[in-house]
């Protein structure tokens, strides 16, 4: 439940729209709505200012079905990740049309609200291949109020591809930079720019990159200072971390 939600149910109670009981019923479920196999936190968007997120793997399709009409009962926003074209098809049947879908980010979203775009973030890829994460990181960044622009395939086999472009580090609030193999570039990028630069290592890369690890090491390791470093492959959360260093900067919009 959003602050202005919480608003509007104490504002009808004062003016005696709703009553007691009425405002206690719509406000019992706070700080979490008991699913038995799920618990979900109606609380986040009040606490942290982004809405409840769902990770669809490993959930079945009913569940996550649920969790969708759940939300929409409640008039709750929520992300939900991993979500594949085929399972978005159920969301969409079963859920209508307050069911958004970000094809190459893997997303869709329940009931979410647009948000007035403050700041920037910057989202940089190494390669093609990491653009899936990269528009998982970019879109949450985008749900959650901020503008985004994006950066692909400038890895350090070709430097020049980044350094032609340095004036876009400068105009960020902050950088998500997203790399696999040996995961070089976020410190490469953190050593051009005074911006905090958010590292994501990806599973892009031959047998010895380890599907991730060999980036992440390497990240962690970095002798480049200003980089904060996130599993691999977790692009909604550099996206949900980069959107709040914004909106703590600069306020919610």
């Amino acid at each position: 439940m959003t602050p202005k939600k919480i608003e509007g149910v104490l504002r009808r109670l004062s003016e005696g729209d709703i009553t007691v009981p009425e405002a206690l019923e719509k406000l019992r479920t706070l700080p979490y709505d008991d699913l038995h196999f799920a618990k979900l936190d109606c609380h986040r968007e009040l606490r942290k200012g982004i809405p409840e997120a769902v990770y669809t793997p490993g959930k079945t399709e009913k569940q996550v079905l649920t969790i969708g009409e759940r939300i929409i009962s409640r008039d709750d926003e929520a992300v939900f990740t991993r979500v594949p074209e085929k399972l978005f098809k159920k969301m969409r049947s079963s859920l209508g049309d307050k069911v958004k879908y970000y094809r190459e980010a893997r997303v869709a979203t329940v009931n979410v609200q647009p948000r007035k775009k403050v700041g920037k973030v910057l989202v940089v890829t190494a390669g093609t291949s990491d653009i899936p994460v990269a528009e998982e990181a970019a879109v949450t960044c985008e749900l959650l109020g901020c503008r985004v622009k994006r950066l692909y395939d400038v890895g350090v086999a070709g430097i020049h591809r980044l350094t032609s472009n340095l004036k876009e580090f400068d105009e960020a609030d902050t950088i998500i930079v997203l790399a696999g193999m040996e995961g070089a570039l976020p410190s490469v990028v953190a050593g051009l720019t005074s911006r905090p630069v958010i590292a994501v290592p990806t599973s892009v890369g031959y047998g010895s990159s380890f599907s991730g690890i060999a980036a992440l090491l390497g990240m962690l390791s970095s002798c480049s200072a200003g980089i904060g470093v996130v599993n691999i492959d977790n692009g909604y959360g550099a996206g949900a971390l980069a959107a709040i260093i914004v909106k703590n900067k600069l306020g919610p919009g």
